[in-house]
């Protein structure tokens, strides 16, 4: 038998699914504009944050930049002891192609209180600039900014917050924010941090692309979430001028990619795929490059799961990822 090509959703995935493919999808304009006040009246799962306790996790915004709006939300646990246990902190990236949500879309909302209580962990989730107003390479200066901004500035995490045991963490876009943070951080950490220390990196998903079609981006024929004409788009507003797909930013481990053989202190990375995602190929290779460049990774494959299944508590791939990724920190504070 040849393999499913597409998946079978339950009924209130496929309308919220198929709900946020029509506002992208609308709202993003044939010229590489994006329509932000129809996108901002649409936007009505945005919640502020709250410092009772929702599910033993309160939030909090801190903001860095306003001039950027750079800010993030900070989800802190309640934990057994208190301050005198102290929590590895996650910098997140959410997805959305560099183009959409924000820290206090509600899927996102809800991921980060599940990482801080599951972890559990201090969960800063980081609202970073987006295209195509801001192009490459804004986001990744804002993803690093925060990192400094954090090590100049640690009293603005609860006192039981280590630094020293950091993690960068991110799906589709975010996943690839959170790779370029990650080289930077490994290359220039040493001379910027005093207290930050990057020891691992969460990739879910991660956007990384190319020219080439790869074979799970033409089988996948009618994908949900993404598909080559949205992936195309973003990355066109992405990219500096002139770039093709090729550029490093996009093929991470294609023709133009950095050596990161070199780098004694990128991070231990896990890198999750899913079986219905067109991106799985780029991932999978992402995986091999990191372990032919001598770096500590590893692979995570759920053969059933679509592109941005982990906010969708009702698929049973969602709560293992929250658990692979309990693990993963806590094997690597150990080590």
């Amino acid at each position: 038998m040849p393999p499913q090509s597409s998946p079978v959703l339950p009924w209130k995935t496929k309308i919220a699914l198929s709900l946020l493919s029509v506002v992208t999808d609308f709202t993003r304009r044939s010229d590489g504009t994006v329509n932000r006040r129809l996108l901002s009246f649409l936007n009505l799962n945005n919640v502020p944050p709250n410092l009772t306790p929702i599910k033993g996790v309160t939030s909090s915004d801190v903001t860095v930049d306003p001039a950027r709006d750079l800010w993030f939300r900070v989800f802190v646990p309640t934990v057994e002891g208190g301050d005198h246990i102290t929590l590895p902190v996650i910098v997140f990236f959410h997805g959305g192609g560099f183009t959409f949500l924000r820290p206090d879309a509600k899927p996102y909302d809800d991921a980060c209180r599940r990482f801080a209580r599951k972890v559990p962990a201090i969960v800063v989730s980081v609202n970073y600039r987006l295209t195509p107003e801001h192009r490459y390479p804004s986001q990744y200066h804002d993803g690093f900014d925060v990192l400094k901004f954090l090590d100049q500035n640690p009293q603005v995490l609860p006192g039981n917050a280590d630094l020293s045991k950091c993690f960068l963490a991110g799906d589709s876009a975010g996943g690839n924010l959170g790779h370029h943070v990650a080289k930077r951080a490994a290359s220039e950490g040493v001379s910027t941090f005093h207290t930050v220390r990057v020891i691992g990196l969460i990739a879910i998903q991660p956007f990384f692309g190319g020219e080439e079609r790869t074979e799970s981006e033409t089988r996948l024929v009618n994908p949900v979430v993404v598909n080559l004409e949205r992936t195309d788009w973003h990355w066109k507003v992405f990219l500096p001028d002139g770039s093709d797909r090729d550029h490093e930013a996009a093929n991470v481990c294609g023709p133009k990619a950095e050596d990161i053989s070199g780098l004694v202190n990128f991070p231990k990375t896990l890198v999750f795929v899913g079986g219905f995602d067109p991106l799985q190929d780029w991932q999978k290779r992402y995986y091999e490059w990191l372990k032919r460049s001598g770096k500590e990774a590893y692979l995570i494959e759920y053969p059933k799961a679509i592109h941005a299944f982990y906010v969708f508590p009702e698929f049973p791939e969602s709560s293992m990822l929250f658990t692979e990724v309990r693990d993963f920190v806590q094997k690597t504070i150990i080590q």
